[in-house]
């Protein structure tokens, strides 16, 4: 990509997290890079995606941002919603694709080099032809993916319907929120996001045409019908990639919910919720134990071996008790786990569903155009 777009293009988009505080300053400085891995390459199209994706991905994120922070809380206590996003949280949207698109630069170089200084002509082509770079197509994947995902989470939430946890065999209702819920609004809404980084795929990639064919380095045109099955293929396989996240966010990845409230808790840029689960109550000995020694320290002294009288209490939480002590809701926990397995956090998730959307739609992509994976940096 030129400079004189890419350098003003990155600052502006620099100059808008930071205003809207979209990103951290941590976050600013990781996207800048990324785009700067993006405008390395020749073709407009990478950095083209990377813009429409952080745009359209902003955009639904205040979509009623006020509704959305009433629906969940935050693990910091105040309300939920999606804050400032992180550098891991850029890193795992967008380094997959920041990885295919410095090898295709370097493929394209080695392309021209072939050509200009060894008088070679190369196996592909500077234009991009059907059956061509696989590249390209995990690129365009991986935006696809990651931005109906977004649509899906930012969007879904506010579906009227309630959400039902994917990874149930009964798909029981959950809290709006949980990870692995879905809805019929979220899985359209991620059909949504990933349409729009097709299409805009298709009017920045530089397609072969029929100026092209019989040149050096040059492609027959596509068909309709080659148009039609790349970018429905890549719509779908976007917005599988929705799906993808939210069998892995309900497996992998622990959803907290607020006893209280009832409401799920986010963490602060996608990390952990630390419940107390796991944690037993305390015995109603030691409690009585602790309510003596304070009033001991009260009595100055007085007291400091006596103990509560237990015969009559049994369950330390039944209500009907009405000489149970003032403990009753200390001892249970207020957050607890919803579904999932802790073995991931939030970022760790969304890289894990980049990588295998991206990484398979090119071994998808290969096996339908008859392409072998040896050949994926072919010159």
């Amino acid at each position: 990509m030129k400079a004189i777009i890419a350098v003003p293009a990155t600052l502006a988009l620099v100059y808008r997290a930071y205003l809207h505080k979209s990103l951290t300053p941590l976050g600013i400085f990781t996207a800048a890079l990324t785009a700067a891995a993006h405008a390395v390459h020749p073709w407009n199209l990478p950095f083209v995606l990377l813009c429409v994706f952080f745009l359209a991905g902003t955009r639904v994120t205040k979509v009623k941002a006020y509704v959305k922070a009433g629906l969940t809380l935050s693990s910091q206590g105040s309300g939920g919603g999606e804050g400032p996003r992180t550098h891991v949280q850029v890193l795992a949207n967008s380094l997959m694709a920041s990885f295919f698109s410095l090898l295709h630069a370097y493929q394209l170089r080695m392309r021209h080099d072939a050509v200009v200084s060894q008088r070679q002509v190369p196996d592909g082509s500077f234009c991009y032809s059907w059956g061509g770079d696989l590249l390209v197509v995990g690129i365009i994947a991986n935006y696809a993916a990651v931005c109906a995902d977004t649509f899906s989470s930012e969007l879904g939430i506010l579906s009227r319907s309630t959400p039902r946890l994917i990874t149930s065999l009964s798909l029981r209702k959950v809290p709006r929120g949980t990870n692995g819920g879905v809805t019929l609004w979220g899985l359209v809404a991620g059909l949504i996001g990933s349409t729009i980084i097709v299409s805009s795929s298709l009017l920045f990639l530089p397609m072969c045409g029929g100026d092209t064919k019989g040149r050096v380095g040059g492609g027959d045109s596509w068909t309709v019908g080659q148009k039609a099955t790349f970018a429905w293929g890549l719509c779908l396989w976007g917005a599988l990639g929705s799906v993808l996240d939210s069998f892995l966010g309900g497996w992998l990845q622990k959803s907290v919910r607020d006893v209280r409230s009832g409401k799920i808790v986010e963490g602060d840029g996608g990390l952990r919720v630390l419940t107390s689960s796991n944690a037993k109550p305390p015995s109603p000995e030691s409690v009585d134990k602790v309510t003596a020694d304070a009033k001991a320290k009260l009595l100055h002294g007085e007291g400091s071996h006596a103990v509560e009288k237990q015969g009559s209490v049994a369950d330390p939480y039944d209500p009907k008790d009405k000489h149970r002590g003032s403990h009753f809701g200390d001892l249970k926990p207020t957050r607890v786990t919803e579904s999932g397995f802790d073995l991931l956090d939030n970022n760790d998730v969304n890289f894990l569903m980049a990588f295998t959307m991206s990484v398979g739609a090119i071994v998808l992509a290969g096996w339908y155009w008859g392409v072998p994976l040896n050949d994926i940096l072919k010159a």
